[in-house]
């Protein structure tokens, strides 16, 4: 069985932004079989380190804001070669980054997807609004449903 990471990322103290934390928390109480689930929160430097121990696949769940209704789920494959920000922003994780710092380090980005959500409101305050709080069931069967197609067959 393939080594898979789930990987939550996101700011809490923005609104839906802390979705992929959220996401983790309630994933980790009951992991897909191969999978581990990790909440990163902001730590790009921690993701980076995780991903040096090369995982078969990192499935990335964050709010992603690409202009549909709030609570739209997406499921995007990022380009590892994309070129990282020269600034980055102390509230927030960007894979590009992550991807670089992985490079720096020696290793080489796994196989990734991300699973996103649109956000209704990423303004600073705690806790998700409505359409992202209902997405969240969603997002974890998707989640399911990406570590099952890589699974080996016997």
């Amino acid at each position: 069985m393939p080594d898979v990471l789930i990987a939550g990322i996101g700011n809490i103290f923005f609104g839906d932004d802390g979705f992929g934390v959220e996401v983790a928390r309630r994933l980790g109480a009951a992991p897909p079989p191969g999978a581990r689930v990790a909440d990163f929160g902001i730590r790009a430097l921690h993701l980076a380190y995780e991903l040096l121990a090369a995982p078969d696949l990192c499935i990335v769940v964050d709010c992603t804001s690409r202009g549909e209704a709030p609570g739209t789920l997406y499921v995007i494959e990022p380009d590892p070669a994309d070129a990282a920000p020269a600034i980055t922003d102390g509230h927030g994780l960007s894979l590009p980054l992550v991807f670089a710092t992985v490079r720096q380090l020696g290793g080489h980005p796994p196989a990734t997807l991300v699973v996103g959500c649109e956000p209704a409101t990423i303004a600073p305050g705690i806790g998700l609004s409505a359409h992202v709080a209902g997405a969240i069931p969603a997002a974890i069967a998707i989640v399911h449903r990406l570590v099952r197609s890589r699974e080996v067959p016997p």
